[in-house]
């Protein structure tokens, strides 16, 4: 099924994109002592500008471990990472990790948060750089908040607050690593709806980790299973429902069973 409202965002659309990231033959094994563990690997893989990719699977098969790969904070053992046609040698502004916990300072309020990861961009002077922040805060409905302190803020607005910190550098990749599990349902769902509405705003390229496969058909245009150990990627699933879409649309948890077949296959 193609997309009926975003022709943009069609599986067809999206193929005749340019490669943003590849990944080739990339493996990785962690060395203790005269024993070895082989956690990941071999990958092969390329993701397009602008797509939303899932890593989706259980606990310890390697789908965290690879976008710390990707965000460059791990080193492969073996193969390659490209962003752009260049080779990923260490962490870089161009690929920016949103983690698990939202990671907001506590001694500083909501924008001087978000300008944070702006201090080194030169051509910002004081005033521009908070505009910039501004609008990422207005983005994510929290607009009315930037003078507010962490501490005042729900769990799900600190993680909006994470994710305008990560949008405003203007990173070629935004990685999320399960933002979503400490929160309540009603909150997921909002948040799973704004994602949608700025990455088709932004066309920003993101990759997520999850293990829920209703989240994943929820956000993904793509899927990949992964499974095992050392981690690999069993399915490589195409998403083509209408967005924006609703977690808890019988469609979507339809799709999420599908994708959980996959896995148990």
């Amino acid at each position: 099924m193609v997309m009926d409202d975003a022709q943009s965002n069609s599986p067809a659309a999206v193929a005749a994109r340019p490669v943003k990231l590849k990944l080739t033959g990339v493996s990785k094994t962690y060395s203790n002592g005269a024993q070895a563990m082989a956690a990941l690997g071999p990958v092969n893989l390329e993701i397009r500008e602008g797509e939303f990719v899932v890593f989706f699977g259980p606990s310890g098969c390697g789908k965290s471990t690879l976008l710390n790969i990707i965000a460059g904070f791990e080193k492969v053992t073996r193969g390659q990472v490209s962003l752009d046609g260049r080779s990923v040698e260490g962490p870089h502004r161009d690929r920016l990790l949103m983690f698990q916990e939202h990671g907001l300072f506590p001694w500083l309020n909501v924008i001087q948060n978000v300008m944070y990861g702006l201090k080194r961009r030169f051509r910002f002077r004081p005033r521009a750089r908070r505009a910039h922040a501004r609008r990422f805060l207005e983005m994510v409905h929290l607009g009315d908040f930037e003078e507010a302190r962490v501490h005042e803020l729900s769990g799900g607005m600190r993680q909006r607050a994470a994710l305008a910190r990560a949008l405003a550098p203007d990173p070629k990749v935004l990685l999320v690593d399960e933002p979503f599990g400490a929160l309540d349902a009603l909150t997921r769902a909002k948040l799973y709806g704004d994602l949608q509405e700025i990455q088709q705003r932004t066309s920003k390229t993101i990759i997520l980790v999850t293990h829920d496969p209703r989240e994943a058909a929820c956000l993904g245009d793509r899927v990949l299973v992964f499974s095992g150990r050392p981690g690999q990627i069993k399915a490589d699933i195409t998403i083509s429902l209408a967005r924006p879409r609703d977690i808890n649309d019988p469609v979507v948890a339809e799709c999420g069973a599908g994708i959980m077949a996959q896995l148990e296959a």
